[in-house]
C-alpha cells in the first residue's frame, strides 16, 4: 500500500466493511489517547492540525488514484476531527465515549456551515474541512459537558 493511501485510509480502516467513518473515528481514539497522555490537550490538537494538512495531500492523491470525489474509504479526515474534538477535554473513558458520539453526531448531520464546506472546497481541502467544521462543533459540546462536570 502507498503511504498516501495507507494515511488517507488510516492504516486500512476506512476499507473496513459498513461505516468507514465510524471505523476512522474508532482507529483514531487509541491514538489519542497516547499523544494525549505524552503531551496533553495541546499535544492533541497539534496533532490534529498535523493530521489536517497530511491529510489535504493524503486525501488528494487518493482521490485522484480512485477517480472518485470524497471516496468512503478516506478516513484520515475523521482522525483530525476526532483528534480535536476529544483535545476540549482531558481523557478519561467517559470523555472520550462522549467525543465520538458527539463528533460521529456532527459528522453525520453536517450542521451549517460543515454540509457547505464539504460541497464547495475542492479536493483534499474539502474531504479534510468539513470534519474539522464538525470537530469544532463537538468540542464545544463535548467541552461545556467537562466543564459542567459530567466527566468527574
Amino acid at each position: 500500500m502507498k503511504l498516501d493511501a495507507a494515511l488517507a485510509t488510516w492504516f486500512g480502516a476506512g476499507l473496513l466493511p459498513r461505516a468507514p467513518g465510524t471505523w476512522g473515528s474508532l482507529a483514531a481514539l487509541p491514538f489519542a489517547w497516547a499523544i494525549e497522555r505524552f503531551a496533553g490537550q495541546w499535544g492533541l490538537a497539534c496533532a490534529a492540525a498535523a493530521a489536517f494538512a497530511v491529510g489535504c495531500w493524503a486525501a488528494a492523491r487518493y482521490e485522484r488514484r480512485v477517480g472518485r470525489r470524497d471516496p468512503q474509504a478516506i478516513v484520515i479526515d475523521e482522525v483530525a476531527g476526532q483528534w480535536l474534538t476529544l483535545a476540549a477535554v482531558p481523557a478519561s473513558v467517559g470523555s472520550y465515549a462522549a467525543g465520538l458520539a458527539l463528533f460521529r453526531a456532527a459528522d453525520i448531520l453536517k450542521p451549517w456551515p460543515v454540509r457547505l464546506a464539504e460541497r464547495r472546497l475542492p479536493g483534499g481541502l474539502g474531504v479534510m474541512a468539513d470534519d474539522i467544521l464538525a470537530a469544532v462543533y463537538a468540542g464545544i459540546v463535548l467541552w461545556t459537558l467537562g466543564e459542567a462536570g459530567v466527566f468527574g
